[in-house]
């Protein structure tokens, strides 16, 4: 079995604060735990530098991933600021699912939907993207799109959720805001680029949830 990196979370706000190396007793402390505070790192030293200096000072930013080469940098520049930010965010154990919109440059919301049950990650950015497209074409603005999913970005692309996302009981919803962003994706012409958020450059994307 390929094991993947050792990462270290940090937990301001649980039942229990502190470091833990592995995301089985991090999580025991965050689920269900209202307005949780934490965060994953990829180093020891990071986490303990970071428990000291508190939550806020890390926030929707990148710790999981080293530094890109300056040549990475230039070549793709910086974000375009003037545009709007999707994300959603998805509970791999409940299933819960929510998405929204911001203004990247000041990360104002623009739209929050959800929660919904038993839904993907991979669904949740397509709804956002399509709900973000559908905003700017109601109030007429020519401004880009950013979404860190490719996934989103080519079933927008191809006006098709090629999800394998099974119904139940519980998220029939979710099928039926999957057929309406379908159906205005076919019926709807926009001029607003749909650009990828380069992660791995600029860090977490605006309108991240900042679970990670």
């Amino acid at each position: 079995m390929i094991m993947g990196k050792q990462k270290y979370y940090v937990v301001w706000q649980g039942r229990k604060t502190g470091i833990f190396d592995n995301w089985g007793d991090c999580n025991e402390q965050i689920l269900g735990f209202k307005k949780a505070q934490y965060k994953s790192f990829i180093s020891k030293e990071m986490a303990e530098i970071a428990f000291e200096k508190g939550y806020y000072e890390y926030a929707g930013k990148n710790t999981t991933k080293p530094e890109m080469p300056e040549a990475s940098k230039q070549l793709f520049g910086n974000p375009i600021l003037n545009s709007i930010a999707v994300d959603a965010a998805c509970n791999t154990k409940t299933g819960n699912m929510e998405y929204q919109g911001v203004e990247t440059d000041t990360g104002k919301e623009i739209f929050k939907e959800g929660v919904f049950k038993d839904g993907t990650n991979n669904v949740g950015e397509f709804l956002a993207l399509v709900h973000g497209l559908a905003w700017l074409k109601r109030e007429e603005l020519d401004l880009p799109i950013y979404s860190d999913s490719k996934t989103a970005i080519a079933w927008v692309r191809d006006k098709k959720a090629n999800s394998t996302l099974e119904k139940t009981a519980h998220n029939a919803k979710l099928f039926e805001l999957i057929n309406r962003a379908e159906n205005w994706l076919n019926k709807n012409e926009y001029g607003n680029k749909i650009m990828k958020w380069e992660t791995k450059i600029w860090g977490e994307i605006p309108a991240d949830f900042g679970r990670k």
